[in-house]
């Protein structure tokens, strides 16, 4: 095992003091929308509804999480709460990729799974991915509540949900990781 260089330890050391600044102007910012979002969710399992999770890559991943923390728990015991993630069925998503495009591999099960009251929650670290984008347009045409996590400045899929919440920062990295950290507050 070779010992870190001083140039390696003020690169990891970089990373960390970008990450905590990040996080730290985050929980300096207003919460509205992420008590919006908390809240959103909550009525929407009161009322016998279901959150729909979708995102790409790292942000796919994070739509994985989530549904995990809501149907099995998170922090406490608690009952399990209806909860999807449109990015883990390979089957449907290449047959819609396939017979459609992939911009439409959300809408399509949005379609399929999606009934009013329903959460509609796409998450995208540059705010622009089109797939993200028409999957909160056509949730929200159908009536379902929508949440976007973005990064950057929220771009088009910020504007398509009705509840916004933005780590306004170009590094996809620690967006993601804000990302994660407001998904375990909401």
């Amino acid at each position: 095992m070779t010992a870190e260089t001083p140039g390696e330890r003020a690169a990891a050391v970089e990373i960390f003091d970008a990450t905590i600044a990040l996080h730290t102007r985050m929980r300096d910012t207003d919460h509205a929308a992420v008590l919006q979002a908390a809240a959103a969710i909550r009525a929407c399992h009161a009322a016998g509804g279901k959150v729909l999770l979708f995102g790409n890559g790292g942000s796919a991943a994070d739509a994985q999480h989530m549904a995990a923390e809501l149907v099995s728990r998170f922090a406490r015991e608690r009952r399990a709460l209806a909860a999807i993630s449109l990015t883990t069925d390979t089957s449907v998503l290449t047959a819609i990729g396939n017979d459609y495009t992939f911009d439409r591999v959300f809408v399509r099960q949005i379609e399929a799974l999606g009934r009013r009251g329903d959460v509609a929650f796409g998450i995208s670290t540059s705010g622009a991915s089109p797939n993200v984008v028409r999957g909160l347009e056509t949730a929200r045409a159908l009536g379902l509540r929508t949440i976007a996590l973005t990064g950057r400045e929220g771009g088009a899929a910020g504007a398509a949900a009705e509840i916004h919440i933005n780590v306004p920062d170009a590094s996809t990295a620690r967006v993601q990781e804000v990302h994660r950290t407001l998904i375990h507050v909401i």
